[in-house]
């Protein structure tokens, strides 16, 4: 009877016992961990955020410590929810709890497969998988996000820039520009001119390149290669500068003097040159005159068809005194003109008495004083 007794006690605990691991194992079975993407590729030095879900099936509460292992060791993570870092998770009955998990890939790694697992203590396990595609231990990167600009000459054209080192070293970089003949480029790391920097292991630093194209140079697209260069590593990109154009030009005489001599009545022909100092052709230049009144002016070439850009073109007008002008200065007008551009120079003209005018007027003092002479000679006697 006594052993009849103990047998059932055995019974009993053995039912219980075995009631209680079916409870555990059913209990473990209704709590998981979700994410929809557990497999992805991407390159050194990239960000991978996962949302978790933390799913409770059951009907009771649990309480769990919740970790990342297998992770290899250089690499970083967070686990967080509500802006704060987690390391257990309470969820209800028939709920979830989402949190964030961010890795971070060093740019120092080699290219392969690597396999981790979030787990919620010993009830709920996932595992996640990263594809790193390439190595990436001797990298550095030169960015931009405005390559292009557009301008005329007189622009000056300003692109911020963004050098990376992925390397896992501190990085001494010689920058150095490329641009065409005749351009400038003005190199500021951090708004300082340079034409070096350090930058820290997997830092940045930003970069200002501005470029000035000379006065002379014609419309169309200019590319600008720029370098980062250390012992090790180097990064480059091209910047590109658009010039739109201008429309500008200069109007004189080959000898810049701008006055003459001339006797009335008589005509005087003058030497012009129109030069192109833009960087656009001109066309169309029509030539015209302001002049005094009853005066003329004439040119070989009214119209010059078209000027490249650095071009002069040689025109004669021919400037004529009014037969009536008395002596003094005159000042004629004359100007170039495009539908873009213009300019105008003034042409001072002296005008002298004539020779012939000259000679008579002496005639007629000397007479004058001949007559004189005479009366006095004639009546001084009486």
């Amino acid at each position: 009877m006594k052993s009849l007794h103990s047998y059932c006690k055995i019974l009993i605990v053995s039912i219980l016992f075995f009631n209680v691991q079916q409870n555990i194992f059913a209990n473990d079975s209704k709590t998981e961990i979700f994410t929809p993407y557990t497999k992805v590729s991407v390159s050194p030095g990239s960000t991978v955020n996962y949302s978790l879900d933390i799913i409770n099936n059951n009907e009771q509460t649990i309480n769990e410590n919740i970790n990342i292992s297998n992770i290899p060791r250089s690499w970083n993570y967070t686990l967080t929810a509500s802006g704060m870092n987690i390391n257990k998770v309470a969820v209800l009955g028939s709920k979830k709890q989402t949190l964030k998990l961010k890795i971070d890939v060093p740019y120092r790694v080699k290219k392969g497969y690597y396999t981790f697992y979030a787990k919620l203590g010993s009830i709920a396990s996932l595992p996640l998988t990263i594809n790193v595609t390439t190595a990436g231990s001797n990298e550095s990167e030169l960015t931009c996000d405005q390559k292009n600009m557009e301008g005329t000459s007189k622009s000056n054209f300003s692109f911020n820039a963004v050098l990376k080192n992925k390397t896992a070293t501190q990085q001494q970089y010689a920058l150095m520009a490329s641009p065409p003949r005749g351009w400038s480029v003005t190199i500021k790391p951090n708004h300082k001119q340079a034409t070096s920097t350090e930058v820290d292991a997997n830092g940045t630093k930003n970069i200002n390149y501005t470029i000035k194209a000379p006065s002379n140079v014609k419309a169309g697209t200019y590319k600008i290669p720029v370098k980062a260069v250390s012992g090790s590593t180097s990064a480059n990109m091209e910047l590109e500068v658009v010039i739109t154009g201008t429309y500008e030009m200069s109007f004189s005489t080959p000898t810049g003097l701008l006055s003459a001599k001339i006797t009335a009545g008589d005509d005087k022909k003058v030497e012009l040159v129109v030069k192109n100092t833009g960087s656009t052709k001109l066309e169309n230049i029509e030539l015209s005159a302001s002049k005094p009144k009853n005066w003329e002016v004439s040119f070989d070439n009214k119209k010059i068809e078209s000027l490249e850009p650095g071009k002069t073109s040689t025109v004669y007008a021919t400037i004529k005194a009014d037969k009536k002008a008395i002596p003094g200065d005159y000042v004629t007008k004359i100007t170039a003109k495009t539908s873009e551009a213009n300019q105008n120079l003034s042409f001072r003209i002296m005008v002298k008495t004539p020779m012939l005018m000259g000679w008579l007027g002496i005639l007629i003092i000397l007479a004058s004083i001949g007559g004189i002479a005479f009366l006095i000679k004639k009546f001084g006697r009486r």
